[in-house]
């Protein structure tokens, strides 16, 4: 069992309140991701389970066993650092095996370790060589054998792939997530990039201020976001989000922001949730759809006018930004699409794949 349960963890630095009575538990097994802005406690969580830093209240609990008070070196835990960590004096295999050299390890079975290790990370050519010696990716790749050959129950990743380039984190990431198969075992992984965690982890915790806003599956966090900044940080381009209000003419409901009238005719929504009044919607950009004619017809529902300001071009789709009076939005449309800057379209808003929030707490209405 490799289960780890946060209850009622809080952690401040002076008047500094960096967590705020955290909840989580996080299975055997599984690969959790903690996603959020710089300061929003993710790191601080991280470091509370590895024992690197105390909670002011709260308990951490592995196994099944209350690990407030036990030394890091215990709990059977191994971390993976942003900047690697590796000691600039020792080659590889030095690094590799030196937690199991100061565990007392016999020789033999930490060589066993670090070059099977090794072969699995494809680094095995590379024992003999100083980390001076190495590229960012060589050296991320020693850091993650360093963990492996402890064999611990539990990975720890803080950032680890945030020095690298575009190219070689995603490389890493499919690595990661090659390794997280393998081995079968409990992976907490910290990010800022929502593109790692959705690509990466069983589930993402969103954390914002020390609080968390949403725990799920990458899927559902996406589709089915719990609040106006669980659905702003997932998702790119950021979704996009009007403020106006609800209101029911006859037996229908409307959404209403100066320019924009919506029609809400949808089995998707609980209308038992709705309640006339001042509402966040948010619709994703791709659930907006660009028409290069411009229909007149006034009986159309739910097509709003706009003008291009610029073109965002990223190969297979581009990104249109729309501006209007009071509202700009952005559109994610194929490449194919003839359009130019500065040229009126017609947007068609998919009602049905919105979200309404209140307007208050940025909770999720329906």
């Amino acid at each position: 069992m490799s289960k780890v349960i946060l209850k009622n963890i809080s952690k401040s630095y002076g008047s500094n309140e960096i967590l705020k009575n955290i909840n989580l538990d996080i299975y055997d097994s599984e690969f959790l991701v903690l996603v959020g802005p710089s300061g929003c406690g993710k790191s601080t969580t991280l470091r509370l389970i590895a024992g690197l830093e105390s909670p002011d209240d709260g308990e951490i609990i592995i196994n099944n066993s209350i690990v407030n008070n036990m030394d890091p070196s215990k709990r059977d835990i191994a971390m993976v650092f942003q900047n690697y960590a590796l000691y600039p004096q020792m080659t590889v295999k030095e690094n590799m095996g030196f937690g199991l050299k100061i565990r007392k390890y016999k020789k033999e079975e930490i060589d066993t370790r670090v070059i099977e290790t090794a072969k699995t990370l494809k680094i095995d050519n590379l024992l003999d060589r100083k980390p001076k010696a190495l590229s960012g990716g060589q050296r991320q790749r020693v850091a993650l054998g360093r963990a492996i050959v402890r064999k611990p129950k539990v990975f720890l990743f803080d950032e680890p792939l945030s020095n690298l380039d575009a190219k070689l984190r995603q490389e890493m990431r499919v690595e990661i997530k090659r390794l997280y198969k393998l081995l079968n075992t409990t992976m907490i992984y910290v990010t800022h990039d929502q593109t790692e965690a959705m690509t990466m982890g069983s589930r993402i915790v969103v954390m914002n201020n020390g609080k968390i806003e949403q725990v799920d599956s990458p899927e559902n966090t996406y589709l089915k976001p719990k609040s106006i900044f669980s659905s702003s940080f997932i998702g790119a381009p950021k979704i996009n989000l009007i403020n106006g209000e609800l209101y029911k003419e006859e037996s229908e409901w409307y959404f209403h922001s100066n320019e924009i009238k919506l029609q809400i005719k949808s089995t998707h929504y609980q209308y038992s949730n709705f309640k006339a009044g001042k509402v966040t919607f948010g619709i994703r950009a791709e659930d907006i759809n660009a028409n290069l004619k411009i229909n007149e017809d006034k009986d159309q529902i739910n097509l709003i006018k706009g003008s291009v300001d610029f073109i965002e071009n990223l190969g297979s789709e581009m990104n249109l930004h729309i501006k209007m009076l009071d509202n700009n939005f952005i559109i994610k449309c194929e490449r194919k699409l003839q359009v130019r800057e500065n040229q009126e379209v017609q947007m068609c808003f998919d009602v049905d794949q919105g979200h309404f929030f209140n307007f208050k707490t940025g909770k999720i209405l329906c």
